[in-house]
């Protein structure tokens, strides 16, 4: 009797440790994904969003702020995942030198315990548009 108890108990332990393993590889993969997709959206908004007059006239490197903002969060929503709710939050757009930096929020939610359990995964950047000269 007492060794099937302790076999009930490994195989107990075993289902709990596979559920948090997939909970973690899960929150961990979705933080992966934002940050790429945050990292590669803010390069090609910036480089979509260069003013090319302004560049021909003076050569300096400028950016629209409009025209970025649009295009990031066109691009974002583009390949963003369905499954989970975004918070963009862009705190500065500097136009001439090109800066920008922002904020990206998500929610990832459980209830692999019988509990409902929430991460919230954030996602910082600050990014400088450099060119060759």
């Amino acid at each position: 009797m007492k060794e099937s108890l302790w076999g009930y108990l490994i195989f107990s332990l075993g289902i709990i440790a596979i559920l948090i393993i997939w909970f973690l590889s899960n929150a961990t993969n979705t933080d992966q994904h934002n940050y790429n997709l945050l990292k590669e959206t803010v390069e090609s908004a910036m480089y979509d969003a260069i003013d090319i007059s302004t560049y021909r006239q003076t050569g300096v490197v400028r950016i629209e702020e409009e025209k970025f903002v649009e295009n990031f969060l066109r691009r974002f929503s583009e390949n963003a995942s369905l499954a989970n709710n975004y918070l963009i939050e862009i705190y500065d757009v500097k136009e001439a030198p090109p800066k920008v930096s922002l904020r990206v929020s998500s929610t990832n939610i459980t209830n692999a315990t019988g509990k409902f359990i929430e991460f919230d995964l954030i996602n910082n950047i600050d990014s400088i548009l450099e060119t060759k000269k």
